[in-house]
């Protein structure tokens, strides 16, 4: 069962999407440029009347993200497993926080919850669960856009590598339109909010 704390009373729409999940580093020892990034992400979000999900941490990208929608009026649900909660990681400031027993069903319910996705950069849970992401939106089971924002061309080295995936057949080439890269916090916005056709039985390709 999911324990829902209300902390404000916000209501926003979205002529787009309602939701956007943004998966992201909880280190605070990165590069200033890449909160910065995260921070122009979040007052867009929040100026478009788009709600936030996310992992409910306070620092990091995740923070920053946070910490700017709330300051432009926005809404942020966090979802944050009870060990966490435990260890002093959450965040006290977001509009709502759902607390689970958890990581499996904290990334189960951030999915469920989005109408996109939107991977900042990460360390290897941020990546992970990008390509849970990728995982299931392969196999028909998440059918939203998911976006890469690629700040400083941190993914680089991850994107030659599901190139190869695709060259080499380990992935179907079509696999490779399941997520679109952005360059910048307004691209990702943009690409995030587009209206994406996603091939109605995945799954005829799904093994190669």
């Amino acid at each position: 069962m999911f324990l829902i704390l209300q902390f404000q009373n916000r209501v926003f729409m979205s002529e787009f999407i309602k939701t956007i999940t943004i998966y992201g580093a909880s280190s605070s020892k990165i590069d200033p440029e890449y909160i910065t990034a995260a921070k122009q992400l979040g007052g867009l979000m929040a100026r478009k009347g788009i709600t936030c999900i996310n992992g409910a941490g306070q620092n990091g990208i995740m923070g920053a993200v946070s910490e700017e929608m709330l300051a432009y009026g926005g809404r942020v649900i966090g979802i944050i497993p009870q060990f966490m909660i435990e260890e002093g990681w959450l965040n006290h400031s977001l509009t709502e926080v759902i607390v689970t027993p958890d990581m499996h069903s904290r990334k189960q319910l951030m999915a469920e919850k989005s109408d996109g996705c939107i991977a900042l950069p990460g360390g290897v849970g941020t990546m992970e669960e990008l390509l849970e992401m990728m995982t299931w939106k392969q196999l028909g089971l998440y059918k939203n856009p998911i976006i890469i924002l690629n700040t400083n061309g941190y993914y680089n080295f991850l994107l030659q590598m599901l190139e190869k995936s695709a060259s080499e057949n380990f992935i179907h080439h079509r696999h490779q339109a399941m997520w679109t890269v952005a360059e910048s916090p307004e691209e990702a916005l943009e690409l995030a909010v587009q209206k994406e056709e996603w091939d109605a039985n995945p799954r005829s390709f799904a093994a190669i």
